[in-house]
């Protein structure tokens, strides 16, 4: 459940309408990590399809549940309605935070590949860059702080372009990989990104 919980903080929400009905709603432009956390929940809740207007955006998969139950236990955790710019990193045992910003990173993080060439050289090089986001700095501090207290990573800068950013560069993206990756006792994750950092270490073979 860490790696839902992380997948929540980042693309989910809570919502207490005016009758009183409390939910969870969850989604993502990727359809398949939905339908896997749908399995993951134990719920047989049909996943509805928002369609945007504008061809320019892609449509969004939504997984929603009502439980005052589940409602109740986040706000716990300090997950509440409007929380994109307040949230901060919730409690949870070091063993299970690898499942859990794995979660995050696949509801707000993205890796790249970058290709350059340098001056001095006729060959190309390629640049691996990970990035997590948020509308709240203090998540991504705490989870810098956390990264460097379990030696996953060394560096990582912030930086600001409508939301805050903390982006690692090749060898602590590597390090990103290795803890994210590792113990997976299932296939929560999004496959899209873990190829990514798959092709990389294949490219530099």
């Amino acid at each position: 459940m860490a790696y839902v919980l992380g997948f929540i903080i980042a693309d989910g929400c809570v919502i207490k309408n005016k009758r009183g009905a409390c939910f969870l709603e969850i989604s993502s432009i990727d359809k398949e990590i939905i339908y896997k956390i749908k399995k993951a929940l134990f719920t047989n809740l049909a996943i509805g399809i928002n369609k945007s207007k504008n061809e320019n955006y892609s449509r969004r998969y939504r997984l929603q549940i009502g439980s005052k139950k589940i409602f109740k236990n986040l706000l716990n955790l300090g997950i509440y309605p409007r929380k994109s710019k307040t949230i901060k990193l919730p409690v949870l045992p070091d063993k299970y935070f690898s499942h859990f910003l794995r979660g995050y990173f696949d509801g707000d993080g993205c890796v790249n590949i970058c290709k350059f060439k340098r001056k001095d050289r006729k060959s190309f090089s390629y640049v691996l860059t990970s990035v997590f986001t948020s509308g709240s700095r203090n998540i991504l501090v705490e989870i810098k702080n956390k990264l460097q207290e379990l030696e996953v990573i060394k560096g990582g800068s912030f930086f600001y372009n409508q939301g805050y950013r903390l982006s690692f560069s090749i060898n602590d993206s590597l390090g990103l990989y290795g803890f994210m990756y590792r113990n997976l006792k299932n296939n929560l994750y999004l496959n899209r990104k873990k190829s990514v950092f798959e092709k990389y270490l294949t490219s530099r073979k």
